[in-house]
């Protein structure tokens, strides 16, 4: 939810990114977010622009769920690129399909 809000401040409207797993420390001093990228060029940017903003993220974050913390973790920005590779892999067996290499009759 925070993220709708904010990301078009930080990335813009071209692309869409979702959060596609969070991973809290066990002393839930750090969230690890995995994000999913799309369209854009250079993936790598949009996790430093979020690095770059982590601060008004955080803030943002707190003003949403503060008062349900009993402190507010530090945000670190992973790319989650699982889609992408299943896509390829949904190319590579279409081609080996069309090309009948899976043995079919």
């Amino acid at each position: 939810m925070v993220l709708t809000a904010e990301g078009q401040y930080i990335y813009g409207n071209e692309g869409l990114v979702t959060v596609t797993d969070v991973k809290m420390s066990p002393d839930l001093g750090l969230a690890k977010i995995y994000l999913s990228v799309f369209n854009f060029l250079n993936k790598q940017e949009i996790i430093l622009l979020m690095e770059g903003s982590s601060s008004k993220l955080k803030q943002a974050l707190y003003s949403k769920i503060g008062k349900q913390l009993r402190i507010m973790p530090d945000l670190r920005y992973y790319l989650d690129d699982s889609l992408d590779e299943a896509q390829k892999m949904d190319q590579l067996f279409k081609k080996l399909h069309d090309e009948k290499q899976f043995g079919e009759e």
